[in-house]
């Protein structure tokens, strides 16, 4: 597990990864009052929370967004599963740090998270949904960024700002404007499913039965939540794929071009010439290059 700590401007941001080969639990707790915020971008983790002789569990999956109150007398719990890599990103600030917001800002905090902004107990759970398109690629953009320094906190401060604005612009939606929890839990089980069969993914009419959609809402919600249509997806999936896996050298292109899914080297060469601007080969000369 690597945890990387970073304050930006009232908030202490935590960028968390484990890629471990046996479950492990990290027990975690609060100093003082504190607004919570979680953006799971990959993995599943069974969050245990204990307070006043209670004990509630969640399971945070991929694509989860979750808000919380918690102070010092509340115990945290994460159990992390090795089959399913951590990728997490929680933003904290104490409560008292609201103050100190600008105008502005305070009002959106006590017009969508009132509960959490006064709240009643030791920890108060708020909205918790799967996050939009924008929200997916902030929290991209933070776990992928190789900025360092001054310019990575710079970075930093921007994209959190812009995830936690995202995270208010879904709240503040009509909830008729929305995709129901339980669908959107179906579409990011269809992104699983292409994702570990990129090389011989189920048809459309196969992967509507797999998660209990009809051809056309998977089709027209898929495109809403990701951003882009099913195989469109699943090619920039295989191409991103491959680009990693030439990278690391361990395949020749022709076996590379096999396990992403394509069966003609042309077409491959093509699609990754036109996504990356460079052809296959010339990443994987790339890399024994930086070998030698």
């Amino acid at each position: 597990m690597t945890t990387d700590i970073v304050e930006v401007n009232n908030f202490i941001v935590l960028i968390e990864q484990s890629n471990s080969d046996n479950t492990f639990i990290q027990k975690c707790e609060i100093d003082g009052d504190c607004l919570g915020f979680a953006f799971y971008s990959s993995g599943e983790v069974e969050l245990e929370i204990k307070h006043q002789n209670q004990t509630k569990i969640l399971t945070n999956t991929t694509g989860i967004a979750i808000s919380f109150f918690g102070n010092d007398k509340v115990e945290f719990s994460h159990k992390i599963r090795p089959d399913h890599p951590l990728q997490s990103i929680s933003v904290f600030s104490k409560l008292k740090n609201m103050h100190t917001l600008p105008k502005e800002e305070q009002e959106v905090f006590t017009s969508y998270l009132p509960q959490l902004i006064n709240p009643d107990a030791d920890f108060v759970e708020g909205p918790r949904f799967y996050m939009t398109p924008d929200m997916q690629n902030a929290v991209h953009k933070i776990m992928t960024t190789q900025y360092r320094g001054n310019t990575r906190q710079l970075f930093l401060k921007s994209q959190v700002n812009e995830l936690l604005a995202h995270y208010f612009a879904f709240l503040a939606l009509d909830k008729k404007e929305r995709l129901n929890y339980e669908d959107r839990s179906r579409l990011f089980k269809a992104k699983e499913i292409m994702e570990n069969n990129l090389s011989n993914p189920p048809s459309l009419s196969e992967l509507s039965k797999l998660i209990g959609l009809n051809n056309n809402k998977l089709k027209k919600n898929f495109k809403e939540l990701f951003g882009m249509p099913v195989f469109k997806f699943l090619q920039e999936e295989r191409l991103s794929k491959a680009y990693q896996l030439l990278s690391s050298g361990s395949e020749n292109v022709q076996e590379v071009a096999w396990f992403v899914g394509y069966d003609s080297l042309s077409s491959f060469s093509n699609a990754f010439q036109k996504k990356f601007g460079v052809r296959p080969n010339e990443i994987r000369q790339q890399f024994f290059s930086n070998k030698s």
